[in-house]
C-alpha cells in the first residue's frame, strides 16, 4: 500500500516525502511554509492520479498544503496534525521522537475487558490528554482495565464530541499533541490500562471536509443521514478503502492503541467481494501479529446483526465484538418507564430473561424501525458483546441529555449496576457513571460557519420530534458544553462516594469470582417475576453458584428462600442503605448477592 501524506525517510537529512493522491488535475504541487515565507515546488504523477515529491534539508515539523492547479491551496488529507484547525497549514510529524516504555505490553484478553468511555474534552478541567493521563490512578481504584477514548480526529471549533471528524489522522490540537496522546497511552500500558479509540468511518464531519475536492471519495449510490456515503464500493472507491486501511494501522502503530470501536457500522454501505469490514479485522489482525500484541476490533451497529462478529468463512466480516443496545434499552425501561422513540419497542421485564443470552430482537417485527429487525446470536459467545447502563449516545442523544443518575431513584442505580456486572458480556461505564453523575452530558458541537450553526440547531430540534422533546440546550452555545463537564471529586456528595464503593466492589467481585470473571453465557440463567419485579440472576462456575437478587418493585421481597453467604447487599452502610450485615428481605430498589457451593 502506497503511503499517503507526509512521510520523513531520512532523519539526518530529514528528507522527507510527500504524496497525494488527487483525480483527474491538471496538476498538483507542494506549498511548504517556514516562518511567514511560503515556497512552492511541483510534484510528479508517479502514476495515475498520484503524485509525489521529496524535499531534503528544510527540518522539522515543516507546515504544508498540496495545491490543485486552477482550484487552490488545501490541507492534506492524511495530515498527521493540523496545528491551525482544519482548514490550516497541515504540519510533518516525527513519530520516532517519542520514546515508548510499554514494549513489553501485550494488551488484555477480549473477555477480560471492562471499559470506561470517556470524552477528553469533559472528562477533566483541563481537558486534555495529560489531563486523563493525571487521572489514571482515579480509574485504577475503580477497577476498570480498559479506557475507551471518544474520538479524537481534528474537527472544526473549539469542541465537538468528535464525530465531525475531517482530518482522521490528526490529533485533535485542542485536546494536546501527538506526543501527548502517545504518553497517555504509554501511561495507560504502565498500570496495566488497554486504550481503546472510537473512530469514525461510516462519514466525514461538514466543516473542514476536502475529501471531495481530491476525487472521489463520496458517492450518491447511497443515502445517509449526512449526505453522499463514504466511497467503498464504487467506481474508483480504492481511494476510501485506501483511507481508511491506512487509518485503521496508523492508529494501532503509531500510537499503540490497542483496538478500535467502529462507529454506526450500519451506516457503511459497501458490497464489494470483501467488505471493508472484513479489511480492516483483517489489517488489525495482521498489525497485531507484527507488534506481538493483542488487537480488538469492536463495532457499533443498530442493527442486531450478529455477520458482522461472525467468522469470514460463515459469511461474517470477522471483527471480534459489538455493541449490543438491546441490553440498555431492556434495562433502561424498566428502571424509567419511558415509551418514546425507539423505546417503544421496550418496557417488558420478562424480556430481561431473553437479553442475557441473545438480542431482544432477533427478527421480529420493530415498532419503531416498522421492519423485521436482528438475528439470532444465541450461539456467539457473551465476550463478543458490549453492554452498558449508560454511554454517550444514549444520554447525549437526549434533549437534555439526563444521565441515569437523574431518572432513577439511588438504590435502584446500584441495582442496575449490578445487573450490568452480572451479566456474561463485556461492560462499559460512561464518565461519570460510578458515582452517579447528576450533570448531563449534552450533545455540542462549534463550527465556524454560521449556516452550518443554524442547521445543527435545526435539525436537532427535528430529529427530537419523536420523542416529544422540546425547549432543550442549544448544541452550539458554548454553555452546552461547560455544562457537560464532570464534577469533581472534591465536590461530590456524599451519595456519589456511596455508590463509587459499590461500583468498585462490584467491580472487584467481577474480575476475582470464579463465576463471573469469564463471561459465559451458557451458565447464566435469569429469571422474572413480573409481579412482584423480581428480577434473579444465576451465574455457574467451578461448584461455586452466584446467585443475584434485583428487587425492581416497591415491595420488600423475603429473603427466606435464598440461603447462602451474601458476598454483596446494596443495602450496607458503605452502599448508603441502612444495614450493617445480612439483610432478611430486599427492600425496593435494593440488590444482594448471594453465593452457595454445589457438589
Amino acid at each position: 500500500m502506497k503511503i499517503m501524506g507526509a512521510n520523513i525517510l531520512d532523519r539526518e537529512k530529514w528528507r522527507v516525502e510527500f504524496r497525494a493522491y488527487a483525480f483527474e488535475k491538471k496538476g498538483v504541487g507542494l506549498l511548504l511554509k517556514q516562518g511567514g515565507e511560503t515556497k512552492f515546488i511541483p510534484m510528479e504523477e508517479e502514476e495515475p492520479n498520484l503524485y509525489r515529491v521529496e524535499v531534503e534539508g528544510m527540518g522539522a515539523e515543516l507546515a504544508y498544503k498540496f495545491r490543485l492547479e486552477g482550484e487552490g491551496d488545501f490541507p492534506d488529507p492524511f495530515s498527521h496534525c493540523q496545528p491551525e484547525g482544519v482548514h490550516g497549514f497541515s504540519r510533518v510529524i516525527d513519530h520516532e521522537k517519542y520514546s515508548w516504555q510499554d514494549s513489553g505490553w501485550r494488551g488484555i484478553e477480549l473477555a477480560e475487558l471492562l471499559f470506561y468511555e470517556l470524552h477528553v474534552g469533559t472528562f477533566t478541567p483541563e481537558g486534555t490528554f495529560k489531563g486523563v493521563a493525571g487521572r489514571l490512578d482515579y480509574l485504577l481504584e475503580l477497577g476498570i482495565n480498559a479506557v475507551e477514548l471518544m474520538p479524537v480526529a481534528q474537527t472544526s471549533g473549539r469542541w465537538n464530541w468528535g464525530y465531525d471528524g475531517t482530518s482522521l489522522f490528526s490529533v485533535r490540537h485542542n485536546y494536546g499533541t501527538p506526543d501527548d496522546l502517545k504518553e497517555l497511552v504509554d501511561k495507560c500500558h504502565g498500570k496495566g490500562i488497554a486504550v481503546f479509540l472510537d473512530v469514525v468511518y461510516n462519514h466525514l464531519g461538514p466543516e473542514g471536509n476536502y475529501l471531495s475536492t481530491y476525487g472521489p471519495y463520496f458517492t450518491s449510490k447511497y443515502d445517509t443521514p449526512w449526505g453522499p456515503a463514504v466511497n467503498y464500493d464504487d467506481e474508483h472507491c480504492e481511494a476510501a478503502r485506501r483511507l481508511v486501511l491506512q487509518n485503521v494501522r496508523y492508529w494501532l502503530e503509531s500510537y499503540h492503541f490497542d483496538g478500535l470501536r467502529l462507529d454506526a457500522v450500519h451506516a457503511i454501505h459497501d458490497q464489494s467481494p470483501r467488505h471493508i469490514l472484513q479489511e480492516i479485522a483483517e489489517t488489525a489482525k495482521a498489525t497485531a501479529s507484527r507488534a506481538n500484541r493483542r488487537i480488538i476490533v469492536i463495532a457499533e451497529t443498530d442493527e442486531n446483526n450478529n455477520k458482522i462478529i461472525n467468522p469470514p468463512e460463515e459469511g461474517g466480516a470477522g471483527l471480534d465484538a459489538q455493541w449490543m443496545d438491546d441490553f440498555h434499552h431492556c434495562i433502561h425501561t424498566a428502571l424509567t418507564g419511558e415509551k418514546q422513540g425507539y423505546y417503544v419497542d421496550y418496557g417488558r421485564l420478562e424480556d430481561l430473561e431473553k437479553v442475557y443470552g441473545n438480542f431482544l430482537y432477533t427478527g421480529q417485527f420493530s415498532t419503531f424501525w416498522q421492519k423485521n429487525r436482528g438475528s439470532d446470536a444465541s450461539e456467539n459467545p457473551g465476550r463478543q458483546f458490549v453492554v452498558s447502563l449508560q454511554n454517550h449516545d444514549q444520554i447525549g442523544n437526549r434533549a437534555w441529555g439526563e444521565r441515569l443518575g437523574a431518572l432513577a431513584d439511588f438504590p435502584f442505580l446500584k441495582a442496575a449496576a449490578g445487573m450490568l456486572f452480572m451479566a456474561p458480556y463485556l461492560p462499559l461505564l460512561f464518565m461519570g457513571e460510578e458515582y452517579a453523575e447528576k450533570e448531563p452530558f449534552l450533545f455540542f458541537v462549534d463550527y465556524e460557519d454560521p449556516g452550518l450553526r443554524e442547521a445543527v440547531s435545526r435539525g436537532r430540534k427535528d430529529e427530537f420530534r419523536s420523542f416529544g422533546w422540546e425547549d432543550f440546550p442549544d448544541p452550539v452555545d458554548e454553555e452546552t458544553f461547560y455544562r457537560s463537564k464532570l464534577t469533581a471529586r472534591e465536590d461530590w456528595e456524599e451519595k456519589n462516594s456511596q455508590i463509587f464503593a459499590f461500583y468498585k466492589d462490584m467491580i472487584r467481585l467481577r474480575k476475582n469470582h470464579p463465576a463471573l470473571r469469564s463471561p459465559e453465557k451458557k451458565t447464566t440463567t435469569v429469571k422474572v417475576n413480573p409481579e412482584s419485579r423480581l428480577v434473579e440472576i444465576v451465574r455457574q462456575r467451578e461448584g461455586l453458584l452466584l446467585r443475584g437478587l434485583f428487587n425492581l418493585g416497591d415491595k420488600e421481597i423475603s429473603m427466606e428462600k435464598y440461603p447462602g453467604k451474601q458476598l454483596l447487599n446494596s443495602e450496607w452502610k458503605l452502599y448508603g442503605g441502612n444495614s450493617d450485615g445480612d439483610s432478611s428481605v430486599l427492600s425496593r430498589g435494593n440488590m444482594i448477592i448471594v453465593e452457595e457451593y454445589k457438589h
